[in-house]
């Protein structure tokens, strides 16, 4: 262990002067006794102020000593021990006394060794954790005036006197012989007798060995009460005090109790006779003697010597004083300091009390020992099963004291057991000046622990330790009594009058203990047993309630200095030991300390030294997080504390200002306490009497309203500091992850002093001893610290106040609110009665109207809530007190009846002795007692109930009996002397109403201090509820129900969180306020800090919403929008706005946009004030103010410039997130700096340029951070580039260019796209920038960059071609003309670049882009006949991989097919469907399908496969959708396309299946389905097209068409009939009339039908048919029967190609005859359809009817046709010689003649007259039909005949043409024939 240094002691100046105080003494009632004094002695001091050089000092020095100690040599100053006064003339006090050098050991003479003692030696240092925890603990510390009694060697006596020591000889001599010749030796026998021997000893060298015997003549002559003798015998007493000379040898080594006290028989003149009884021990005889030397008449030299006597013994490192010993000693100093008229004296006496107290306390010093490990005795001593407590003998000094004091056992000092009776004794004494007084002689006779007889058969002795343990707790609560003694009127007004003195001496040493020892107190170690129950206690537990009600009463006194020293104590306790006092300090501060400092009634002084307080608990964080976990987390806690001082301290520092400001204010105290200044207030009693250090000056605190203001700004910027400091910089500190912050602006200016000081380095002003944070902050002692339980704690405890409000509002919603939430368990009325009775805060009265609701269940939750209360024996007055108090009763009476009912039975069950008959007795006393409250304290009652009334209005109510008179007499008593009320209305009832208006008030009023009365008032109502509060926690504590006290300690950093959100509103309101009104820029400066450290905070916890508030509210008290109010705290706001921005860049997420604006503004201010940019006019033309010279100067310093600056230069230190917010929030301020001067002609840049700077600084960033800001960043430039001010676009530009040649010299590797993505802007610029200079500037910076950066162009490539593409598009000729020419060189100089880094076919599409523009024709042909030659190049240039020559089809497709040969193919197709120049498109259809017949032979079939379905098929898209309209801007348009690009393709695309058929016989399929759909248009000549191709295809490829490719084509046929079928002609509802409604117009496009071509796809019958199950309109009707018109004429068009085709002898011999016999059946289908209308006359009459056509349809021609055709082949097929054809001639004739017969039979019946048209297109089929039954063989034509023969007669009859008629002749000569009517065939 290191040594302990003492600290440096205060000088010691008197505690009071007789010129300081004003004499009160009118009314003061006769000085008390000495004995009455003796209780309110006792107060330490370190420091008290000197008045001039006059007042003598007391200097004191505390020996320096090792640990364990081994003294070398003997005290070579034997005064070192004692105070040494100075007088003014340069002598001491010990001077006065003697002169006597003192004495030296001889050279040559060994000084005594003293034997090192282990166990019961305490260690007088702390350890090193408590000295890193108090770091100012030797500052603090008092001097001590001896070596620490840690060290406690066995001294022995070092007399060495005859052993030719002079000094020694004379220094004992001569006392001895001044006292044998005096007169007293004379008169005095055994005073002469033992001076005798004592000399005699001394000479014989035998004095060292009988210290009793050298003692007893001074003992002696200290009883003469002879003045010189007195001085000569404690002058000599003290010396050898100081050389241990009454260390009994035999005593040292055992340490088993203080040693018995001093007995009559051990006062007899040898005490041998006594030998058998056990003498005192030589250190309490000392100590009795000197303390008995002391009376009320005592000269003030005797005083002189008696203190200093006391404090050599007291103070001494080898004889040690205890208990009641120790007390004397402490009591005889206390009382010379009360009673001496000696300023020196007083001076001393209060020296040597505070040094004895000291010393006291510091020998208790705990050695650092671990817990873990306890070692011998200096364990702790807690977990000993059982010891046994030495004690002294009983005290049984009757003539010492004066009274015989028998040993009692009172109260266990640590066991808290009497602590209500003792409290009340105390307040006995105050109220009855008769009874006895508290004395310290009570003190010493009610320790049990002096007490207790010897026990010499212990098992177990008590250590030294636990004896200086006990002697410290008796000390201090000594003390604390003393402290609670009440002071009267008189004794308030009068700081002279000895009660006050005593009880500001006693605060005062109270408060200097806790501030010098408080390791102590909170040592667990520190144990002090019970005599009664072996029970140990630790000291902080047994000195709890003693220090809890001196504070209780002290701190309401309405005197300052008593309430001044009360608030430092309870700091000191709530800085030291709040982990010990949770509860207690809860009740302090929630019950006194802030009821004061809201109290309108108390004094601003009060309330500034609560503040400075607070402002203390605010610079320490682990105490303010501590307060918040364990109180504001506590659903225990009455009260959110934290928050409630939060909310206080901002209402302070926001209130506004009731008078203007006059000049400066007080420096405020509050933010540093510093030792007073000594040389102020001399001698005067206002607390400076002991100054301790760490004290606040409170002279200067509490002058003005403006001050407490400033005071609570202070505080509030304290905590923000402190949770800055708990939650960032210790976060930081230890490394968790937080970013490197960037360098500060203040960092980077030299300005002033103030600015250099970075707010980031104000860490050492966070505490009162200026510790870094890291010493407060200590590791949790035995709870984990989690942060979630503390947060859902904290939400449960919301919720708790939540549903108490909401019960408070509307109890049974909140009852409902608190069900759900769990805080009552169930709707049981037991629960919701328990918490109705338990719970703090619920509005009485609605619990009373909750209750008295009269169904049943809440009857039954009434009946739960009174079983619940506890009236066991309890008197009846007290029980009804008790159930009134806990609700307010309702109203109605019915409602009261039920209440007293329930009361009533619940008081009997529970008392079983009263004098109730029965329930109805009580019941109806209780109403009456109510009734009596009532009356006895409405002031509205006039006539008030006597107690005569109230004994008559109870009588025969016990069952017809009385009740007691007594009993009731006693109730009305009680009632009228204490009314029955709830404890809020108590609280609320102690203000005092000012006095009413008018005379008599206000002669009432003189002299009297209102005020003050209302606070005293309302403090002793305080007072008292605080002690009931106290008393109640004792029981509870003492019946062991600890469960609420746990401690939490803070250790984890996130607690910050919670802590801001649940205090941020008054934390911007209290900033905010004060910034708002004040211009002292002090004032400002402190706000702004604090915006600074809670921006801080809501930053690094992401705390969006507050970050908005704080940020905002910051940048608007800059003022930059309104330059012309702005003064110099707003400059002050712009600098701590930029230091926010450089320092806090990582977390401001969104509130980057309020910053960026004030760097805007604050550009733009320099701009105006350096006259460069006008100002801008406000409203109604008024032009706004500039700011002053001296603003505009100071926006330009250093400071501003820099820290403007480095927020845009520092960008690149942002985080990855953090910049891509930064990036946007400028940009949002860029556009709107370029939209509010956008119409000007200099438009504001300033933001557009430092985005350029940005990404300057920015560009080296990893490319995944880059993409994210480019995202940003393109849109900006996108917007800002096609601006319409040319000003801004071109910039915009130009920075664009410029960022893009530096972006382009970065590499860029395969397959990133970063190049293509930065150029994008340009191409959007290009396209929606209307300004031709813009974008022939595009162009122009295009040009640059292929000029200088071609090498490096990659991605690039691609968004350029992009851009070209969009220039095509442009309208001006040279734009399009430039883009041109580039795409021209490009292709030709770097094709194989644009090709190897992916751009070919953007190059191609380009290339496309300008083909199709129509206003050029000159650069579309141009363009075209590019993209044709391109194709060469692509095949020979070597990075396309193409293979020009490659005939194997089969291979598989490779890659760079779909990447080169697509494109261009594709391109083809681009300008086919979209050119708008028919040329171009002709040119692009020709090249496309030459292309294709040219390489086609080297496509793989699968990229055959992608060419036919992505471009070939999709060219006829249109004929399937109409969707595919819309690219044509007319109907004319569309119509040319069809009918020449369409068509043309149609063909080049058989003409293509021709060329490859082999190759493209797999998309045949597709091919007839795209043939289909274009057949099947309601156009016709899209029909014929699609006929005529279908017939080209079949014929041109008919030898290559396999059997399954003609069933295919069969049913391609088969579908094409059916679908140009009209079956809705036999529809019956289109015959039905409609109305005859006028007819709606239908849109005639008759005319466009015969010059435009529209495709229409004919919807399928079933569609129709299902629409027409319904009733058509006209306008449906119409549109049907154009559709049958268009299917009949699409089925004669089939049947024209079907016998086109067939009549074509390569398809006739190459179809299959099952595939003929299909397409004869679709054909006999289509004829026996037609057949089947034309004979149904009706029919057709009622479509002609009904407009279906203008004369009777029919379907003649298809009729005919049809047949024709089915005869013409079925003949054929009859006659074909091919075996297959042969196998069918049966199926086939039989076919053929039904088919024939019919027509022959149906031409007969025509009329000439009326069918000539029918007979007319029935002619060829009638002839051919002869024909073909002419050539029959023999067989089948003898079989047809009989049915034949007729019909052919049957045509003679008729007129028929020469075709029929050679026809005629053919078939009869056949008849002749093979009737053999002929020989020869003809």
């Amino acid at each position: 262990m290191e040594d302990y240094k003492p600290p440096q002691i205060d000088p010691l100046t008197p505690f009071v002067s007789s010129e300081s105080y004003a004499s009160h003494d009118d009314h003061v009632s006769s000085p008390p006794s000495q004995e009455n004094e003796a209780e309110e002695a006792l107060t330490p001091s370190v420091a008290y102020t000197k008045e001039e050089d006059s007042v003598p000092e007391v200097i004191v020095h505390e020996a320096e000593h090792e640990e364990p100690t081994v003294v070398t040599e003997a005290p070579t100053e034997p005064i070192a021990s004692s105070p040494e006064v100075v007088s003014a003339n340069g002598h001491t006090a010990a001077d006065a006394v003697s002169n006597v050098p003192p004495p030296t050991p001889p050279k040559g003479v060994d000084t005594p060794q003293t034997p090192q003692r282990k166990a019961s030696v305490p260690t007088a240092r702390l350890s090193e954790a408590t000295n890193a925890s108090r770091p100012d603990v030797r500052a603090q510390s008092p001097s001590l005036s001896v070596a620490s009694a840690g060290s406690v060697p066995a001294h022995r006596r070092s007399m060495t006197i005859a052993r030719g020591h002079n000094v020694s000889m004379v220094l004992i001599t001569s006392a001895l012989e001044t006292i044998a010749s005096s007169k007293e030796a004379k008169r005095s026998a055994p005073l002469r007798d033992s001076t005798t021997k004592a000399l005699e000893l001394i000479r014989s060298n035998q004095g060292g060995d009988k210290p009793r015997e050298i003692f007893e003549p001074l003992r002696l002559a200290c009883e003469t009460r002879n003045e010189k003798l007195m001085i000569a015998s404690l002058d000599c007493i003290s010396k050898l005090i100081s050389y241990s000379f009454f260390n009994e040898g035999d005593s040292a080594s055992a340490y088993a109790s203080p040693p018995p006290s001093p007995s009559p028989a051990g006062r007899s003149a040898a005490g041998a006779s006594q030998a058998n009884i056990p003498l005192p021990s030589l250190v309490d005889l000392v100590a009795h003697t000197i303390t008995s030397c002391h009376t009320e008449t005592t000269p003030d030299p005797v005083s002189l010597q008696i203190v200093k006597a006391l404090l050599s013994l007291v103070l001494s490192p080898t004889i040690l004083v205890h208990h009641s010993s120790l007390l004397k000693a402490v009591r005889t100093v206390y009382n010379i300091f009360l009673l001496s008229t000696d300023q020196v004296n007083q001076m001393v006496a209060q020296g040597g009390l505070t040094q004895m107290v000291h010393h006291v306390f510091t020998r208790c010093r705990r050695p650092a020992k671990s817990t873990a490990e306890p070692n011998g005795q200096h364990s702790a001593s807690a977990t000993r099963d059982s010891f046994t407590v030495y004690g002294s003998e009983a005290n049984n000094s009757s003539t010492l004291n004066g009274h015989a004091n028998q040993a009692s056992s009172e109260e266990t000092p640590a066991s808290r057991t009497e602590s209500v009776t003792d409290s009340e004794t105390i307040e006995g004494q105050s109220s009855e000046e008769g009874k006895a007084p508290l004395t310290l002689q009570s003190f010493e006779a009610q320790n049990p622990l002096d007490s207790l007889q010897e026990n010499t058969n212990d098992v177990h002795q008590l250590t030294l330790d636990d004896l200086f343990v006990k002697d410290a707790f008796l000390v201090f609560r000594a003390l604390c009594k003393l402290t609670m003694k009440p002071l009267n009127t008189e004794s308030e007004r009068d700081l002279k009058s000895h009660p006050m003195r005593s009880k500001l001496l006693s605060l005062n040493l109270v408060l200097t203990v806790l501030n010098s020892h408080m390791p102590l107190f909170v040592d667990p170690t520190a144990i002090i047993y019970s005599t009664s129950n072996n029970e140990a206690t630790s000291f902080v537990q047994a000195i709890n309630q003693y220090l809890c009600l001196c504070l209780s009463r002290n701190a309401v006194s309405s005197v300052p200095q008593v309430f001044e020293v009360s608030v430092e104590i309870f700091w000191r306790v709530l800085a030291g030991m709040r982990t010990k006092l949770k509860k207690e300090i809860e009740v302090l501060l929630h019950e006194i300390f802030i009821p004061i400092i809201e109290m309108r009634t108390s004094t601003l002084k009060q309330k500034a030294v609560i503040l400075g307080m607070i402002s203390r608990l605010c610079q320490e964080p682990q105490a303010l997080v501590e307060i918040y976990l364990n109180y504001d987390c506590d659903s225990e806690a009455a009260d959110n504390i934290y928050e409630h001082l939060i909310n206080l301290v901002s209402k302070f520092a926001s209130a506004t200002s009731a008078h203007p400001q006059r000049g400066a204010e007080p420096p405020s105290p509050a933010l540093s306490p510093t030792p007073k200044n000594q040389g102020q207030n001399p001698m005067s009693f206002t607390g400076a009497g002991i100054s301790v250090p760490g004290t606040m000056d409170t002279s200067t605190m509490g002058l003005s309203e403006a001050q407490l203001r400033r005071q609570g700004l202070e505080c509030l910027v304290a905590v923000l500091r402190s949770l800055v400091a708990w939650g960032i910089a210790s976060n930081t500190s230890a490394g968790k992850g937080v970013e490197e912050p960037m360098p500060s602006a203040r960092s980077m200016t030299e300005e002033t002093k103030r600015e250099a000081a970075s707010s980031d380095a104000n860490l050492d002003r966070l505490t009162a001893t200026g510790a870094s944070i890291e010493t407060f902050r200590q590791t949790t002692p035995d709870l984990t610290d989690d942060p979630t339980k503390f947060e859902s704690a904290k939400q449960k405890k919301t919720t708790l106040l939540e549903g108490i409000k909401k019960f408070n509002y509307k109890p049974k919603r909140g009852i409902q609110f608190l069900i759900e939430t769990g805080f009552i368990a169930s709707d049981a009325p037991h629960d919701i009665a328990r918490f109705l009775l338990n719970t703090d805060g619920l509005n009485k009265t609605l619990i009373g109207e909750y209750l008295g609701e009269g169904d049943e269940h809440h009857i039954a939750i009434m009946h739960a809530f009174v079983d619940d209360m506890d009236f066991d024996d309890s008197p009846f007055i007290d029980a009804l007190r008790l159930f009134l108090q806990s609700f307010r009763l309702p109203g109605e009476a019915q409602k009261i009846d039920r209440f007293m009912l329930k009361f009533a039975e619940r008081y009997m069950a529970g008392n079983s002795d009263t004098p109730f008959k029965s329930a109805e007795a009580a019941y109806v006393l209780a109403y009456s007692v109510i009734l009596l409250n009532t009356d006895a304290h409405n002031p509205q009652i006039k006539r008030r109930m006597t107690k005569a009334d109230f004994l008559k209005n109870n009588t025969k109510i016990n069952d017809g009996g009385d009740l007691p008179d007594e009993l009731l007499s006693q109730i009305y008593d009680d009632i009228v002397g204490n009314e029955i009320r709830m404890k809020d209305e108590i609280e609320a009832g102690l203000t005092i109403s000012p006095p009413g208006p008018g005379l008599a008030n206000a002669i009432a009023s003189v002299g009297r201090d209102l005020q003050k009365e209302a606070y005293v008032m309302q403090s002793n109502g305080m007072a008292n509820k605080t002690e009931a509060l106290f008393r109640t926690m004792m029981r509870t504590q003492r019946k062991g129900s600890k469960g609420g006290d746990q401690f939490f300690s803070a250790s984890h950093f996130i607690h910050v969180r919670p802590m801001f959100e649940v205090a941020w509103i008054p934390f911007l309101a209290g900033l905010s306020g004060p910034l708002q009104e004040t211009d002292d820029l002090e004032v400002v400066e402190l706000c702004l800090d604090g915006f600074k450290n809670a921006i801080k905070i809501v930053c690094f916890f992401d705390l969006e919403l507050q970050r908005n508030a704080f940020v905002t509210t910051l940048a608007k008290f800059t003022f930059l929008n309104n330059l012309g109010e702005m003064k110099t705290k707003n400059m002050e706001a712009i600098k701590a706005l930029l230091d926010v921005a450089v320092n806090e860049g990582n977390n401001l997420k969104g509130s980057w946009h309020e910053v960026l604006t004030c760097v805007s503004q604050l550009e733009h201010m320099q701009l105006i004030s350096n006259g460069t940019d006008m100002v801008e006019s406000g409203k109604k033309g008024r032009s706004r103010k500039v700011p002053t010279e001296e603003l505009a100067n100071e926006s330009r310093s250093t400071h501003i410039t820099v820290a403007a600056d480095m927020v845009f230069s520092l960008s690149h230190y942002l985080s990855g997130t953090a910049i891509v917010d930064f990036v946007q929030a400028l940009c949002d301020v860029s556009w709107e700096e370029i939209q509010s001067s956008g119409l000007s002609q200099h438009p504001r840049l300033f933001s557009l340029q430092k985005l350029v700077d940005i990404s300057y600084y920015n560009m080296t960033r990893i490319r995944l951070e880059w993409s994210n800001l480019w995202d940003i960043l393109g849109e900006h430039f996108n917007l800002v580039c096609c601006h319409n001010n040319l000003h801004v676009a071109s910039f915009a530009l130009d920075s664009l260019r410029q960022l893009a040649m530096r972006f382009l010299e970065k590499e860029e590797l395969p397959h990133f796209k970063f190049q293509k993505d930065f150029l994008k802007p340009f191409e959007y610029t290009m396209i929606h920038n209307q300004n031709p200079d813009i974008r022939d500037l595009v162009l122009q910076c295009l040009q640059q960059m292929i000029q200088a950066r071609t090498q490096n162009l990659r991605s690039g490539w691609r968004t350029m071609f992009g851009v070209f593409s969009a220039a095509s598009k442009v309208l001006t000729e040279r734009v399009a003309n430039s883009a041109f020419e580039i795409v021209t060189r490009l292709n030709k100089d770097h094709f194989p670049a644009i090709v190897q880094y992916g751009a070919f076919a953007d190059l191609t599409v380009c290339i496309t882009e300008f083909c199709k523009v129509s206003k050029y024709q000159k650069i579309s042909l141009l363009a075209i006949a590019m993209l044709r030659g391109v194709i060469p190049v692509m095949l020979k240039t070597p990075e396309c991989g193409l293979i020009p020559d490659n005939t194997n089809v089969d291979q598989a497709m490779d890659d760079s097919m779909i990447r080169f040969w697509f494109p261009v193919l594709f391109a083809f197709y681009d300008i086919i469907m979209n050119g708008e120049d028919l040329e171009v498109r002709r040119l692009a259809l020709d090249s496309l399908f030459s292309t294709l017949k040219t390489y086609g032979a080297s496509y793989p079939v699968e990229f055959w496969d992608t060419v036919c379905q992505e471009i070939l098929f999709p060219i006829f898209a249109v004929l399937k959708s109409s969707q595919d309209l819309s690219r044509f801007s007319t109907q004319e348009d569309m119509s040319v396309w069809l009918s020449t690009t369409m068509i043309q393709a149609l063909r080049d695309l058989i003409d293509l299946y021709t060329f490859y058929f082999d190759i493209l016989e797999r998309f045949l399929d597709g091919l007839l389905d795209l043939l289909c759909v274009c057949i099947c248009q309601e156009n016709d000549t899209l029909a014929r097209i699609g006929t005529s191709c279908l017939q080209q295809l079949l014929e041109n490829n008919v030898a290559k068409l396999s059997a399954a490719r003609w069933e295919r084509v069969t049913s391609t046929f088969v579908r094409l009939f059916r679908t140009t079928t009209p079956y809705q002609l036999f529809d019956e509802n289109l015959r039905v009339e409609i109305d005859s409604t006028p007819e709606p117009v239908e849109p005639n496009n008759g005319e466009l039908h015969g010059l435009a071509i529209l495709p229409a796809p004919l919807s399928p019958t079933t569609d129709v048919a299902k629409v027409h199950e319904t009733k058509p309109n006209l306008i449906d009707r119409r549109r049907i029967f154009k559709q049958i018109i268009v299917k009949c004429v699409l089925q004669l068009l089939l049947i024209e190609t079907t016998n086109d085709l067939l009549r074509n002898n390569d398809v006739y011999n190459t179809i299959p005859p099952t595939q003929l016999l299909r397409m004869m059946s679709v054909l006999d289908q289509s004829y026996q359809f037609a057949r089947s209308f034309n004979e149904d006359k009706e029919l057709r009459t009622g479509l002609w009817k009904v407009g279906f056509m203008k004369h009777l349809p029919n379907l003649l021609k298809q009729e005919s046709s049809s047949a024709a055709t089915l005869v013409h082949v079925l003949l054929r097929m009859y006659h074909d010689a091919r075996p297959e054809h042969q196998a069918a001639r049966q199926q086939i004739a039989e076919r053929l003649v039904p088919l024939g017969v019919g027509v022959l039979r149906d031409f007969n019946k025509l009329k000439v007259d009326s069918q000539s048209k029918n007979i007319l297109a029935w002619n060829p089929v009638v002839a051919e039909i002869l024909e073909g039954f002419c050539q029959f063989d023999r067989q089948d034509f003898n079989q047809y005949l009989a049915i034949i023969y007729p019909l052919a007669t049957d045509l003679l009859s008729r007129d028929i043409p020469v075709e029929i008629r050679q026809a005629l002749k053919t078939y009869f000569e056949r008849v002749g024939y093979v009737k053999r009517i002929v020989e020869i065939e003809a």
